[in-house]
Parts: C-alpha cells; sequence; structure tokens
C-alpha cells in the first residue's frame, strides 16, 4: 500500500541467558529504566523513545500462554544493538566503560566523519555507541527519568 511505511522502531530485542549480568549492564551500567521483569523469562528497559527487550532465549523459545503471551521467538547467540551518542557523550561512554574494565572491542571513523565505539555486553552482545550522523540523523536528547 504506497505511503504506508513504519518512522521508526519501537523495541528491539536482544538475548541473554544470565538475565541479572545483563540487567547489571543495561540498568547499572547504562542506567536504562526498567519497565517489566520477568525472572528467568525478561527485562524490559527503556531508551528514549523505544523499548530495549532483553530475553532469555530458552524460556521464549517456548510457547507461552494467556491473553497477552507473544508467540514463541527467541535467537541464541551474539545479537547487535546501537546506541546513539552524540559528540561527547561518545567519550564519556568510553571512559565509563574503560573505568569499569569493559574493553574496547573496536573504535571507527566512518567515510562521512561519524564515530563509534564497540564493546561487548556480559552475553557477548556487540553493543555499539555511535554519532547519530553515522545514518544521517539528528542527535536527539536522552528523555530516560533520571
Amino acid at each position: 500500500m504506497p505511503g504506508l511505511r513504519p518512522d521508526h522502531i519501537l523495541e528491539t530485542a536482544i538475548y541473554a541467558d544470565d538475565l541479572d549480568a545483563a540487567d547489571g549492564f543495561y540498568g547499572g551500567m547504562l542506567q536504562l529504566q526498567e519497565v517489566m521483569r520477568e525472572d528467568g523469562r525478561h527485562v524490559f528497559y527503556r531508551c528514549g523513545n523505544s523499548m530495549l527487550l532483553i530475553f532469555n532465549p530458552s524460556a521464549t523459545t517456548a510457547v507461552s500462554t494467556g491473553s497477552t503471551a507473544a508467540p514463541a521467538h527467541g535467537s541464541f547467540g551474539q545479537g547487535h544493538i546501537c546506541f546513539s551518542a552524540p559528540g561527547i557523550e561518545l567519550e564519556r561512554y568510553r571512559e565509563r566503560m574503560e573505568s569499569a574494565g569493559i574493553p574496547i572491542e573496536k573504535e571507527i571513523t566512518w567515510p562521512n566523519g561519524a564515530r563509534s565505539i564497540y564493546v561487548r555486553d556480559p552475553a557477548g552482545n556487540s553493543v555499539e555507541f555511535a554519532e547519530p550522523k553515522l545514518w544521517g540523523l539528528a542527535a536527539g536528547s536522552n528523555t530516560d527519568a533520571q
């Protein structure tokens, strides 16, 4: 249907066997606001105007029941997520990771001048912090409650 196109990603999901370790990284290190948790199954965070869903893949590949149960889904192995980090914030994330003993896996300056840094979360997922101009986007403000 012409003209029907999503305007943004509402939620994205990554997978982690150890949700407590994931919470230490995303809820602790990155200070994302936890919205919902089901022990052993998932933990959900608000990130600006989007949601980050972290599922235990062993729990979500099974069919669940109830009126709000989503279809079975899940993935095993490492995934990727990229957080917007304009200008000076990129440097602050680098400092935060290094001071916590989390090694910077890779740094890239892209052909358009945008910079990215990559680390791994406790589950081995690739976590990127990139300047929004990487994709030609304007820098947004963090609307998470502090």
